[in-house]
């Protein structure tokens, strides 16, 4: 496995060089998001399974999308049959690792519910206007309180393992377990530069969300392509590099 460790300033820089990937071809990177945002939209639809089936093929809308960035990077032209190509190229490998995300979604979120109570699967469900203020007493508030804390952890090892596993298993043909591996420990070495992004990448979102959202248009394509340029700091410019175990 060649992995590099970066500086935490690395952080701020995944997020330069996704801005300037997306500037190459603003048009086509906000027509791909918006149409994943549609097909997302379309399954949350389906009573029962539609958003864990999102939560299945999501892996297989950002390989594709890793592969545009690959394909921009180095001058090629994208389009939008680049928002499909995990569906032919390593599906069954990206769909295990929607998978691994699907289930531990469901299962963080069901135990949530379970500890929360009543009034926290309210909120899940329909949203803060979902809950009586009237029952919410100081205990209840902390017990809340406690579980969105459990909630959190439990939440934070799966982002790490999907972060960069998507693009591993299709820029990299790994395997969906091995790269769920290397994700959690690239993620975990690197955690200085990833403070830092998450740092700049809510103070963006806040800055994206005024007014009326209107950023989201930009912020959207830029965090996902500082997904491809992370993996591209810590793994790809890493063979050029010993190896940091």
């Amino acid at each position: 496995m060649n992995m590099t460790i970066v500086s935490p300033a690395h952080g701020w820089q995944w997020i330069v060089t996704a801005f300037a990937l997306f500037r190459k071809n603003p048009l086509i990177w906000i027509i791909l998001h918006l149409l994943m945002m549609l097909i997302g939209f379309a399954l949350g639809m389906l009573p029962v399974i539609g958003p864990s089936l999102f939560y299945l093929l999501t892996p297989l809308f950002l390989g594709g999308l890793m592969c545009a960035a690959k394909d921009l990077e180095s001058g090629k032209k994208i389009e939008i049959a680049h928002l499909f190509r995990g569906f032919h190229h390593n599906t069954s490998n990206l769909i295990a690792v929607g998978g691994v995300y699907m289930i531990g979604e469901l299962v963080i979120s069901g135990l949530m519910k379970y500890l929360g109570g009543a009034e926290l699967a309210a909120v899940m469900e329909a949203g803060i206007e979902g809950i009586d203020p009237a029952s919410v007493t100081p205990e209840v508030a902390s017990r809340m309180l406690m579980v969105m804390m459990v909630g959190l952890t439990l939440f934070v090892p799966l982002i790490m393992a999907t972060w960069f596993s998507p693009t591993r298993v299709m820029l990299d043909n790994q395997q969906p377990f091995a790269a769920m591996g290397e994700s959690v420990r690239a993620c975990l070495r690197n955690m200085p530069a990833f403070l830092i992004y998450g740092a700049w990448s809510v103070l963006l979102l806040i800055a994206a969300l005024m007014p009326f959202g209107i950023g989201l248009a930009l912020w959207i394509p830029v965090m996902v392509l500082s997904t491809y340029t992370s993996y591209r700091d810590v793994f790809a410019a890493a063979a050029a590099t010993p190896a940091e175990t």
